[in-house]
Parts: structure tokens; sequence; C-alpha cells
């Protein structure tokens, strides 16, 4: 029960990676409220994550907001202060990547990338970290980043910045906020099969070569990151922030 009693909010919660950590969070004994994009889809994927995060015997909330407005960031801190009366740890997960080649990029689906997944995880995390300094008793912020944030796609242009991006941010924010006791922290996912890129690896010959790359011999589960943003989030990393922490089966390692 590394994380009992404390209050935890999870963006883009509600399906893949977000929604596995949530669950762990709550597994380990946190209050844990979830957000996701406004759509009827998210919000029945939202409601049913919330009841399987309540069924651990603890509080569950949620709120169907979009990443990229930068008044949701305070709209997520105020749903969890609303719903446990203090938020001790914010893990900003939420992101897209609708790959896209890079010479023909329509402007819109680059500004939608950055504005989803770096503007939104900028005023989100400023948010939290206001809320965590006016308590006056630290806390955890964990980011996901990408090892795109390490290395470059040719269909990722409009995405790989934003990465590295989320990554800059959480060493700044280290820097920043260590003096309130705030740790920040960043996972670097690899492979990870989920709706994001799904279709993408349904190309059976790139799916056998990202498995034949990985020296853990398979991709990643949205599971995989669950354990890391736990422990990040815990007193067992009282010590670590500013970090990057690859989970990726060693895919950035192996340049054999």
């Amino acid at each position: 029960m590394l994380l009992n009693n404390r209050n935890v909010f999870v963006t883009g919660g509600s399906k893949g990676i977000g929604r596995a950590i949530a669950l762990k969070c709550a597994e380990h004994g946190a209050n844990v409220a979830i957000s996701a994009e406004d759509s009827p889809e998210s919000r029945g994927a939202l409601a049913a994550t919330a009841e399987a995060i309540a069924a651990h015997g603890v509080k569950s909330a949620w709120i169907a907001a979009p990443a990229e407005d930068p008044e949701t960031g305070q709209r997520l801190v105020d749903t969890a202060v609303r719903a446990f009366g203090r938020l001790d740890t914010f893990i900003n997960n939420a992101g897209i990547c609708p790959f896209h080649s890079f010479l023909d990029m329509p402007r819109e689906t680059y500004q939608k990338t950055v504005d989803v997944n770096l503007n939104g995880a900028f005023f989100a995390v400023q948010a939290a970290a206001n809320q965590m300094v006016a308590q006056g008793e630290g806390g955890a912020i964990v980011a996901v980043s990408s090892i795109s944030a390490l290395v470059g796609g040719g269909m990722q242009t409009h995405y790989t910045p934003t990465k590295a991006g989320v990554l800059s941010l959480m060493q700044s924010t280290a820097v920043a906020l260590g003096p309130h006791g705030i740790r920040c922290n960043a996972l670097l996912p690899g492979t990870i099969e989920t709706d994001i890129n799904r279709a993408d690896l349904a190309d059976t010959d790139k799916r056998s070569y990202m498995e034949s790359r990985t020296p853990l011999g398979r991709l990643g589960a949205p599971d995989d990151l669950a354990g890391p943003a736990v422990f990040l989030a815990s007193d067992l990393a009282q010590y670590v922030t500013g970090a990057a922490l690859l989970v990726d089966g060693g895919l950035f390692v192996n340049l054999q």
C-alpha cells in the first residue's frame, strides 16, 4: 500500500496507460481522480474506470475536459479538491499522436498535438503545483513523456518535440518546485500497445521489427507503466526528482 490515503489525479485516465496507472494507484490505497476528453465515448469510459477505481475501496472522481484548454488544469485540480479535500500527486498522461508525414503536415494537426501534449501539460502541472504549494506539505508530479523525447520519428515530427518538451518541463519544474518539497519526474515509455498506435502496429512486419529490437522481446503493455508511476509517486522515491525513467524493455539502449 505505497500510496495509502494519498490523493492522486491522472489525466488521460479513461483508457490505456492512464487507466492502468489510475487502477494501480487505487490498488496501493490512493483516492484517484481521472480526466479525458469531453465526448460521449470518453464519458462512458471515465465512469467505468471510476467504478473500477472505487472497487478497490477508495474514493474516485472524474471530469471530462479538453486537455488543450489552458483553463482545464484548474478544473482538474478543483475536481480533486472537491472530492478528496486535497491533492498529493498529479500524473500528467494525456496525449495524442496522429501519425503524419512531415512535408504535408496540416497546421491544425501540428497545433492540436502541441496544444494537447505540451501546452496542456504545462498549465495542468502549473495548477497542480500551485495547489500543492498552498497546502504546504510537498507532493509529487509525474509526467508521461516518451522514448520519442530522445529519438526521432519520420511520421512523428509534430509529436517528438512535444514529448521532449514534457521531459524538459519535468526537469525545470524539479528545480523550481524542489524548495517546496514537490518532486517532479518523467516516465519515458517505449513502444506500448495502446489505442494510439494499434493501427500502426497492425503492420506485422513493423510489429515484428519492434519486437526484435527490444531486448525483452515484446512490446510494452499499459500495466508496464503502472508500477514505475506508483514508485515515483511514493515515498520509495522521496529523494528522486528531475529524473527520466525509461520504461521500454531496453529498446533505447539496443544499438546492435
